[in-house]
């Protein structure tokens, strides 16, 4: 057991890291459910959405400046200060690339919005939910289970999301003839799924610490 493991029985219960995580699953919902229903709207109706995109991707980069302040700032820890860094990072680095894919949308002026693009804000949207359950259950850690079945479904959506990122990729080549557009649908659909390989790099951490503390 490490020391600062054994500072966690005599110190009260933690009150300011797990807020913070909370808020910042909280935020990446809210900033996923946005997406897609931006992808459902047409092009005009989408800026009010993008507008609040760029809110939430803001209010994540605090969070995250936030817990690393707190870290600085205190000696004892509910779990491992790595394991703290890298929890808040790689969920600030999901909230970056649906903010990335919101931003390519904007720029390109993407008209028409394929089921490809819908299919991975879902999948994104999804993984984004089950990593809010997982971090929910970090302050007791006493159902590992829910965390690990958590973490399951993410690593299934990421694989999924390849899927439909690679047959979207190929129908661009073999359908579209405009070269531009062929660049920019590429480029939105690769961030997108860059979302999701983010999602599995949030799992990857949780499970770390549910391994740690089993």
């Amino acid at each position: 057991m490490s020391l600062n493991s054994i500072f966690q029985f005599l110190v009260p219960k933690d009150k300011k890291f797990f807020p913070l995580f909370e808020e910042a699953s909280t935020n990446l919902i809210q900033l996923a459910t946005h997406l897609h229903e931006a992808v459902n709207l047409p092009l005009k109706e989408r800026e009010v959405l993008f507008q609040k995109i760029d809110e939430l991707e803001q209010r994540g980069e605090d969070l995250t400046r936030q817990t690393s302040l707190e870290l600085s700032r205190n000696f004892i820890t509910p779990f491992d200060r790595e394991d703290i860094h890298s929890l808040i990072t790689s969920i600030d680095n999901v909230a970056d690339n649906l903010h990335g894919a919101a931003s390519r949308m904007r720029l390109y002026h993407v008209d028409k919005i394929t089921k490809s693009i819908r299919k991975l804000t879902e999948i994104n949207l999804e993984a984004c939910q089950n990593i809010d359950v997982a971090v929910k259950e970090l302050k007791n850690l006493d159902n590992m289970k829910t965390i690990t079945n958590a973490c399951a479904k993410i690593n299934k959506l990421e694989n999924k999301s390849d899927m439909v990122y690679n047959k979207a990729v190929f129908e661009i080549f073999e359908n579209e003839t405009d070269a531009k557009n062929i660049i920019k649908y590429k480029e939105v659909l690769s961030v997108l799924e860059s979302a999701t390989d983010k999602c599995k790099s949030v799992a990857s951490v949780l499970e770390s610490i549910t391994v740690k503390h089993s």
